[in-house]
């Protein structure tokens, strides 16, 4: 039998909370998690750690929750390639690390859901992910940019979000209607 530390648990269990069901992916995300705080990492109440995510699965609630990492505070970049990557940047200590997928059968598909979770949460990281130090050259900081109204739908759109045609500014869903 497969045996699962407190740590982990209690840190699955947080993450259920956010995301709402137990699932592989969102173990995926808690090992990813534990080994960022395992490491010189704290929760982030601000923009002192960032997170690049590579893909949008279960995995990202898990690193939401469990770092203070989260699309509203900026600190969680999404570029869309599909990937089990996850970098993260520490702007106190200047520290940075990347956690990629193995190639492995990381998940044992054969094996029951409950059993592939309880797998993956006992797990080394480090028998899952590869895992290296990477150059600290962190996204920049949010920033915040006032509204301006689109002029064919009425919305306040971010200025730096608004597109000209015909003589029009306009958000970027009336900007692809009118093209």
């Amino acid at each position: 039998m497969v045996s699962i530390n407190l740590e982990a648990k209690k840190l699955m269990d947080q993450a259920v909370k956010f995301h709402g069901h137990t699932c592989p992916g969102l173990a995926i995300g808690v090992l990813v998690s534990k080994y960022i705080l395992e490491h010189d990492n704290e929760f982030s109440i601000d923009e002192e750690l960032v997170a690049v995510v590579e893909n949008d699965n279960c995995s990202v609630d898990a690193i939401q929750a469990l770092l203070g990492t989260t699309f509203g505070k900026g600190n969680l970049i999404h570029l869309d390639y599909g990937k089990n990557n996850y970098s993260f940047y520490n702007r106190t200590n200047k520290k940075a690390v990347k956690l990629s997928f193995k190639t492995i059968n990381f998940g044992d598909r054969d094996l029951p859901r409950e059993d592939r979770i309880k797998k993956l949460l006992s797990s080394r990281p480090e028998d899952i992910f590869k895992i290296e130090n990477i150059q600290f050259d962190p996204p920049s900081m949010a920033q915040i940019h006032e509204s301006v109204i689109c002029e064919n739908c009425g919305d306040p759109t971010m200025s730096t979000r608004i597109k000209e045609i015909k003589g029009k500014k306009v958000c970027m869903p009336c900007y692809e209607k009118l093209m």
